[in-house]
């Protein structure tokens, strides 16, 4: 900033000035990507709980890690390391979808009440009656819904 006698700013830099002071509270306010515009994986629940404790948990808004544009919640601040540390691990094969009904070709949001843990992979069904009938033949639904997927988000 260039300054005339007596440490008096010039008008164009005085402008200037005002322009950037007015501008600076906007970008503080609207950051490019924020938490609450990224989606809530498994409605808010810990993925790594299904493995660790062997059940469901809601995950903790202060423990979160963001992965694959998705907002992953935990109990704990452990569960949220051994997730970051390995998060195909943890996450749900299908995302938020019920894995019985994308076999089917539907895409349903499961409810994460109902999953199974097999072969060391986290299923969630949008019915009680959901891991059972997967259970039924379980690598042809697992085919099927990976292939009902990549069908549905394309469209």
């Amino acid at each position: 900033m260039k300054m005339r006698e007596g440490l008096h700013p010039t008008r164009r830099a005085a402008f200037r000035l005002v322009l950037f002071a007015a501008a600076f509270p906007i970008a503080i306010a609207s950051p490019a990507h924020s938490a609450d515009q990224t989606p809530l994986a498994i409605k808010g629940y810990d993925p790594v709980a299904y493995f660790t404790l062997g059940k469901p948990m809601p995950g903790l808004a202060d423990v979160e890690y963001e992965w694959d544009e998705r907002r992953y919640r935990f109990a704990r601040p452990e569960h949220r390391e051994m997730f970051k540390a390995d998060p195909m691990r943890y996450a749900p094969q299908f995302a938020n979808f019920c894995a019985m009904a994308l076999s089917r070709g539907v895409l349903v949001e499961a409810n994460p009440e109902h999953w199974l843990v097999s072969d060391g992979k986290l299923y969630i069904f949008a019915a009680p009656t959901g891991a059972a009938l997967f259970q039924q033949d379980e690598k042809a639904n697992i085919d099927k819904a990976s292939q009902n997927r990549r069908i549905l988000e394309t469209r």
